[in-house]
């Protein structure tokens, strides 16, 4: 237990995880990738989009996309505060799960972009009539 790791991802309205027992733990910074081992030194890095690894003592590696975010490892604990988490062991079932999130989100934005776009036009047009009266 003296050389593990406690691993919390956290995102905006609730927690991911929080497994206990990890060994091994690698993340894409926006200064490349790293690996976390128990005896690394405590810093803070900046989460760049991309797949972080973990390894539990038993052997195990599990796989979660994460979106930006900021990375504290703090003694035995690694947190990660991150806008967004997916979580699978399949590396092929993960990659199916983000690109049904994205696609879902785009057409998020699309419509969030048509209603901005209506509410922009009707704001100009009672402006206009409010300069001519």
């Amino acid at each position: 237990m003296a050389d593990e790791l406690q691993l919390k991802i956290l995102l905006p309205h609730a927690i991911f995880l929080e497994k206990g027992g990890v060994v091994n733990v690698q993340v894409e910074t926006t200064a490349g990738a790293y690996g976390f081992l128990p005896q690394r030194l405590d810093c803070m890095a900046s989460v760049a989009p991309g797949l972080l690894t973990y390894i539990t003592a038993d052997g195990k590696e599990y796989h979660v996309a994460v979106d930006r975010g900021l990375l504290v490892k703090a003694g035995k604990t690694i947190s990660l505060v991150v806008r967004n988490a997916i979580g699978g062991s399949d590396l092929g079932e993960l990659h199916k799960s983000i690109n049904e999130k994205f696609r879902k989100l785009d057409d998020l934005e699309q419509e969030s972009r048509r209603v901005m776009s209506y509410l922009e036009t009707g704001f100009i047009r009672n402006f206009e009539k409010l300069a001519t009266d």
